[in-house]
């Protein structure tokens, strides 16, 4: 049976996390209208915190497991903010693609290495299959040509995980994916996006002119792994079901912020919920904040359970999806809710609701939109083919 139950020792490490997500929200208003800074990789407060992380040593059989007990954490912090942290750490969305799918001795040269991933396009969002940017073999080298859009964490990066396609007529069954250092010549970082939400993240556009790469950036291997299908889409897609869900976490902890905020300001005026009452002895603003209340907790237990699978070394592929739905859904639907309930205080600047608003919208979109999710959730049920869903 799955218990995710928490232990004391548990509650201490999210304790410590929401402590510091209480200081990353002095920062949130400043570097959300301030996005040309960057947020620093740690705040002047940080000496008066223990890292959270020290709380994870020495810890029993019978505490939760450190992939569980990381969504968790993730969500804690955006519960804070999303762009602020209290120290900033190392890695990105390229290092899980590194983790999933690279050699060897690819994770040993570059594991280090902070590395972003660039998938999107002008002409291809969604539809990874549609991706234009090239790789060409030349000899003992790659050459890349292309543009990428909204590469998170692109400007911090030391290097990023590119998807090109070397066979076009081949669809997905063509597109590898490679691993390009900063300073790379034919490598550059065109601009920082400018956003509706999470304003301050990183996220920048690189564009790629006979950008030259040794073979072995290939991630996974040289080209004859490339020939047997290694470094390619499958592989990497892999990447998405360690990361669908912690986007999913990020999404809830900005929903749990928001239901708290707005829990409290009726709290003030009066309004509290009377969980004893059934349905039809509430106000209808209870019952809202019961049903938002319910909804953040079922979306987070689908997190937690395609989490559990993936540290069991599980299929969680489903299940991964389904969280990544869910979670984005009930981020966007929960928060703009609590607005609703909220009125003028919900808008207004003064406070951070509006902007939980807009910075949990991209967590229904990036890491696979919930339609792309729903696809796939549909051809994991039904056994259905791309082409009879397309």
């Amino acid at each position: 049976m799955i218990d995710f139950t928490l232990t004391e020792n548990d509650e201490k490490v999210l304790a410590a996390v929401r402590s510091e997500a209480l200081i990353c929200r002095n920062y949130a208003r400043y570097y959300d209208e301030h996005e040309e800074e960057f947020a620093p990789d740690e705040l002047p407060e940080a000496r008066d915190f223990k890292n959270p992380f020290a709380y994870l040593a020495g810890r029993g059989d019978l505490d939760t497991s450190m992939g569980v007990m990381s969504m968790l954490i993730s969500a804690g912090q955006t519960w804070g903010d999303y762009t602020v942290r209290m120290r900033r750490g190392t890695g990105g969305l390229g290092n899980a693609a590194l983790r999933a799918s690279g050699s060897a001795e690819q994770q040993k040269r570059w594991g280090d290495k902070t590395l972003a991933m660039a998938i999107t396009e002008p002409g291809c969002g969604s539809d990874s299959k549609a991706v234009q940017t090239t790789a060409v073999l030349d000899g003992d080298e790659w050459v890349l040509n292309g543009e990428k859009i909204f590469v998170t964490t692109g400007c911090r990066a030391e290097g990023v995980v590119v998807w090109a396609t070397v066979d076009k007529s081949a669809g997905r069954g063509g597109i590898k994916s490679f691993i390009v250092m900063k300073g790379t010549p034919g490598f550059e970082v065109t601009h920082k996006e400018k956003k509706l939400g999470i304003r301050a993240d990183d996220t920048a556009a690189y564009v790629f002119r006979d950008c030259r790469i040794p073979r072995d950036h290939l991630l996974g291997g040289d080209e004859k792994v490339a020939r047997q299908g290694g470094g390619g889409f499958k592989g990497v897609m892999k990447t998405f079901n360690m990361t669908r869900p912690a986007v999913a976490a990020i999404g809830l902890g900005i929903a749990q912020a928001a239901l708290d905020f707005t829990k409290e300001a009726l709290a003030k005026e009066g309004v509290e919920v009377d969980w004893s009452a059934g349905p039809h002895a509430r106000s209808a603003i209870q019952q809202q904040l019961v049903e938002i209340e319910a909804d953040i907790e079922a979306a987070m237990l689908d997190v937690l359970h395609a989490t559990w699978l993936s540290g069991e070394a599980k299929p969680n592929n489903l299940e991964a999806s389904i969280a990544k739905a869910k979670g984005g859904e009930i981020s966007r639907t929960a928060t703009q809710r609590c607005i609703a309930i909220l009125g003028s205080m919900g808008i207004s600047q003064e406070f951070l609701l509006e902007k939980w608003f807009r910075d949990c919208r991209i967590t229904d979109i990036y890491e696979g939109t919930g339609q792309i999710q729903r696809l796939i959730i549909a051809r994991e049920i039904l056994g259905y083919s791309a082409a009879q869903l397309s």
